[in-house]
Formats: C-alpha cells, structure tokens, sequence
C-alpha cells in the first residue's frame, strides 16, 4: 500500500463517509456510518449534530485500522451545504441543525429576497439570484426570532464540515465557496451579512479550501484542510475543473456543474467565485437519492428492489421529484412532487422506472440552464451512489441525449477533499493538477432512447399545474 494515503471525509445528509485514496485516486479504503433526518414539523428537516461527530469519528477508526501507521498524509472535509449549526463558544450544539432541505425559512427568505431589486442583485451577487430557505441569512433570521435564547448564547453558525474541521483541530474556519450568497470573491457580502443583526460575529473566518486548518494527533499529527462544500468537492473530484467539462453528481440530491472561462449568469444557478479565470456554474435539485427513499418507503419496496422493478417497468408515466419544494432552477419552495399520466394498466413496476427517470429529468433541467452559462456541453461525468445503477446512468444518457462518463471513483465528493489535502500537505501543486492525476472514467454510456415527449410534458407540468401547487401550498 501506498505510504502517501489522503483521507476524504464527507459529511453527507444520510451518512458520514471516509475514504483513504492513494494520489492517483485508486480508493484504498472506505467506511460510511448512517445517521437519521428528524422530520418533527412538516416542512422541517433536522439532525444531531453530535452524530455526525460520533459517525467521524467510528468511520475514522474503521478505515485507519487498516491502514499502516503513518500513512495518512493528510485529510480533508466536505460535507452537506446550506446546512446551519447554531454552538457555543465550546462548539457545543445549542439547537438541532437545520439540513438544507428544510423550509421553514422559506417566508422569511421571501420577504429578505423582496428587498433587492434585480439591479442590486447584478450589483452583489453578479445575477439574478433567489434568497431561499435555506440562505443563512434567513437561517439566522429564524433563529432570532424563534429561539432567541440560544442565539444570544451563539457563538457560531457554522456547516457540518466546518464543525467536524473544529471538532479534530481546534480551529474554526470555513471557504468562500461554502458561503453561498453570504460570501463572495472577496470575503463576506455587507449587504448579506447585515440583513441579520448579530450574525457577522458569529461567522467564522474564511480561508481557502486547501489551507490546512492545523493537524490531528488521531491522524498520525496529519493536516487537516478547511475543505468545501460537497458538490465543490465533487467539481473537484470530477476534474470539473477544466472549461468544458460538466458533471452530475447523483446522491441524496442531485448536483449538475460545468466548468467555464464566461462570468455569464444564468437565472436559477449559482456561479461561484472564480479560481483564476474559471468559473463553475452548478444548480443542485431537491430530491434524488431521496426521491427512491421515499418511494421505496411508501411502495414498500427495499431500495434495490427499487431499482430492479424499475428494470421491469414501461416508459409512459411522467414523476416529478419537488418531494420537498424544488431547488434549481425553480427555487419554488411550494411546488410538489406528483405522478403524472396514470392508467388502469399502470404497474408498480411503471412508477419504479418513472421515478428514476423523473430525476434525470430534473438533470436535463438544470443542465439546460448551465448551457445558457457555459455553452453546449458534450458530455457529462457521472457519479455519487446513483452511479453504482447501471440502469440509472443509462437514463441519465438517454434524457441528457449525450454520452455519460461514469467515473471509477464514484464517491466524488470525498475523492475531492482528498485531493485539497492533498494539495495543503504539498503532494500536488493545485487541486486541479491533483484531480488531472486522480480522475478516470470507468465506462461511457450512449443514449439509446429517446424520452423527448416525456421530457416535454415534465417541463410543461410546472406551468400546467401552478394553481394546484398554489391550492395545495394553502393547507
């Protein structure tokens, strides 16, 4: 084994997942530990932020014990965005975290995006962007307002990634690309920052994703990088580095990014500040992984059974996945999800297929809308936990109508926090030298179908049933 092994650390929504991965991004270990989303109103979405620290660290030791001593050269993290953690001074959790597919916040966040107009929105965020429920600004809004002793008693607000970074190292410090609509180029936005009085101070600071935050005796004395967010680790992971790439990653959501040297905005996406003279364009969905969660639930099906009664199933019924509102490129905290184009003949099977297909569909969405940033687009990589289903990259292939590069390391998100560490302990020069070494394709998948007139009526449905989502957002 190689002695130069770099740690992942992804602290997802459903799971916390280490990876010990050699340079050139062979996987040499891995080990996930599943944590439950509280759901206690609806419309809520929380978790214990102590569990993500106890599933670290039984990962952490689970992966180390096969490796030998001294091996780890270094670590990085990334995790969940858009997920806030309220803690004191001791990093001790005040409240539950609010997981980024909460939306409580969603009024809030309307009345705080009322008070721009399109040309502030130029002038601070370089587009036409959207303040959701999950903005932090909003986040602290709430907290203000609702639970008002434990925000006096704040120290912090911070990301899961950002709590298990200090939690290992002592240090409190997040990235830029992290703080999204609440940071820019340049530092923290005054104008997102003092839409909530108090929360500037209980920011942490900023520094770049591969700046190692200090080091970790658990690790052998290794550095520990401040890291990213999970789909940037994925960009990272995926080579979505370069202009002219692009990349669906497919877990609990779905992310879709490319690469670009054009500062051109698209509604509905978020641009991120440049590294150098590219810009990363990307829209994250709702609902993937989560949309055949729920449905393996409600069908009484186990997961892969899921998948292997899609196989069995027609095209024909249209599903969209706004199980929990939509994120891009609707920002629609209201919309629905449904099943659309039902039968006396339609078959468990048929409503298996039409949800896998439906987030694809949701893919071809965004990806759309990243070709108004970025220009065509002629192919795509594909990873996350959707890439281990044969079925469900082939689906992406034929809604996308162009090939899909599955990836040999379809963890992508903790590949890419490897590679910052990488980076912070001198292994690579820059993270996309790193990720040039360590990224390979394992098999491409043509379209062999074409789903057009599906897709046509998925994308007509948001239009065609807004007054029933306006009805149904009144109970």
């Amino acid at each position: 084994m190689n002695r130069d092994t770099l740690l992942g650390i992804d602290v997802g929504t459903t799971a916390v997942k280490v990876a010990a991965f050699s340079p050139d991004g062979e996987e040499l270990a891995a080990h996930s530990v599943p944590y439950p989303i509280s759901r206690p109103r609806p419309g809520w979405a929380e978790q214990d932020p102590e569990q993500w620290w106890r599933a670290t660290c039984t990962a952490l030791r689970t992966v180390l014990s096969g490796l030998p001593d001294g091996a780890v050269r270094a670590a990085g993290i990334v995790s969940q965005v858009n997920t806030h953690l309220l803690a004191d001074a001791g990093l001790n959790p005040l409240t539950p975290a609010v997981i980024w597919q909460d939306q409580r916040c969603a009024e809030i966040a309307r009345e705080l995006d009322a008070r721009f107009t399109e040309a502030d929105k130029q002038r601070i965020w370089g587009g036409p962007v959207t303040l959701d429920a999950s903005f932090a600004a909003a986040r602290a809004a709430w907290f203000a307002r609702e639970r008002p002793e434990a925000w006096a008693r704040a120290r912090w607000l911070v990301s899961p990634k950002d709590f298990i970074g200090a939690r290992l190292t002592g240090r409190v410090a997040t990235d830029l690309l992290s703080g999204v609509r609440i940071a820019g180029a340049h530092g923290y936005l005054p104008e997102a920052v003092e839409l909530v009085d108090g929360l500037g101070e209980r920011l942490p600071e900023l520094l770049a994703p591969e700046e190692p935050l200090g080091r970790c005796a658990e690790l052998g004395n290794a550095p520990v990088v401040v890291g990213t967010m999970d789909a940037f680790g994925a960009v990272f992971g995926t080579r979505t580095t370069e202009p002219g790439r692009a990349m669906v990653s497919c877990g609990t959501s779905l992310v879709v990014a490319a690469a670009s040297r054009s500062s051109k905005r698209a509604r509905g996406l978020v641009a991120f500040p440049p590294r150098g003279d590219v810009v990363v364009h990307a829209g994250p969905t709702q609902a993937a992984g989560d949309a055949v969660r729920w449905w393996s639930r409600v069908s009484g099906l186990e997961v892969p059974e899921v998948f292997a009664s899609a196989a069995e199933g027609t095209a024909g019924v249209v599903f969209t996945p706004y199980l929990q509102g939509e994120r891009a490129p609707l920002w629609d905290a209201d919309v629905r999800g449904s099943f659309l184009g039902l039968t006396s003949s339609t078959t468990t099977a048929d409503l298996s297929r039409a949800v896998l297909t439906g987030v694809a569909f949701s893919a071809r969405h965004v990806l759309e809308t990243v070709e108004q940033a970025c220009g065509k687009l002629p192919s795509v990589t594909f990873s996350g936990g959707g890439g281990r289903s044969d079925l469900w990259t082939q689906l992406h292939a034929d809604v996308l109508e162009r090939p899909v590069e599955r990836l040999e390391v379809l963890d992508s998100a903790a590949l890419g926090a490897a590679l910052l560490g990488s980076v912070g302990a001198g292994l690579h020069p820059d993270v996309e030298t790193a990720a040039a070494a360590a990224v390979h394709v394992s098999h491409v998948f043509e379209p062999t179908a074409d789903l057009n007139p599906l897709y046509e009526a998925y994308r007509a449905s948001y239009d065609g049933l807004a007054r029933v989502h306006e009805l149904l957002a009144q109970r």
